[in-house]
């Protein structure tokens, strides 16, 4: 690690990955014990970090290493449904411009990938649009637990007509925008995405009924004494507040 250098990144790519092999081999036949498993692996991704980081200048680049920022990417997670809001994305590997809509003035310095909230990890953008190719991964801003927001453009009414509730995910919030003769941003109208209710009638799920076997059950509950008269109170509201709520992550409600 200490020696590796521009000029010896294949060799010492090459290197931590027969290392890295006999220490696998070693663990799986019983003579390396966890702890040092451990070691091998955070040794070889140190390494491979390093060999990013110093091939990030170079113009031509070993064929071996190019995949390395992909293999070395981070994945985050945005709110949204791919199969809703950019279906082409992940039918037709259809390329949309994707980037930070803020902290523009810091130097974003993570490979990343994007993955939306889906259950079944389908969803995922790992192609973006270069200066002159297609790159693997995208460069973020490191994630410090604040909201951070990315935009993707250039969808059009195509994307949100082809749109699906998959994952019973609905329709997003929408705001059209407009600038006035002074060049000023005008928030013309806010139409509000689809509630967890109104999806659920889609899907033929009565929200009274819903609502009342809940209740029984509750009810079941109190009875039993598995169940106290406020916390089944507030099982109740919560329930209903979901109902009434956005099918994509909310911002916890304050009591």
């Amino acid at each position: 690690f200490r020696d590796l250098t521009a000029r010896n990144v294949l060799e010492s790519f090459h290197d931590a990955q027969q290392a890295l092999d006999v220490a696998m081999t070693l663990f799986s036949t019983g003579y390396l014990p966890l702890d040092q498993r451990s070691i091998a692996e955070n040794l070889f991704w140190s390494i491979c970090r390093k060999i990013s980081r110093l091939i990030a200048d170079v113009e031509e680049v070993p064929e071996e290493l190019q995949g390395l920022d992909r293999v070395l990417s981070d994945t985050y997670f945005c709110n949204f449904s791919l199969f809703q809001s950019m279906p082409d994305s992940w039918a037709i590997k259809q390329l949309f411009p994707v980037m930070p809509i803020h902290r523009l003035t810091d130097e974003p310095t993570r490979h990343a990938v994007l993955g939306d909230i889906t259950c079944d990890s389908d969803g995922k953008i790992e192609h973006f649009i270069d200066r002159r190719d297609v790159r693997r991964t995208l460069l973020l801003h490191p994630y410090d637990s604040s909201p951070y927001y990315l935009g993707a453009f250039l969808l059009g009414a195509y994307q949100e007509i082809l749109g699906d509730l998959h994952n019973l995910f609905g329709d997003t919030n929408a705001v059209h925008v407009d600038l006035n003769d002074e060049g000023e941003v005008v928030l013309q109208s806010i139409v509000k995405g689809d509630t967890v209710n109104e999806v659920l009638d889609y899907v033929e799920f009565d929200r009274g009924q819903l609502i009342t076997r809940l209740q029984n059950a509750v009810e079941e509950a109190v009875q039993r004494g598995r169940l106290d008269h406020e916390s089944a109170g507030r099982l109740l509201e919560f329930y209903e507040a979901g109902l009434n709520g956005y099918t994509y992550l909310e911002e916890p409600r304050e009591a």
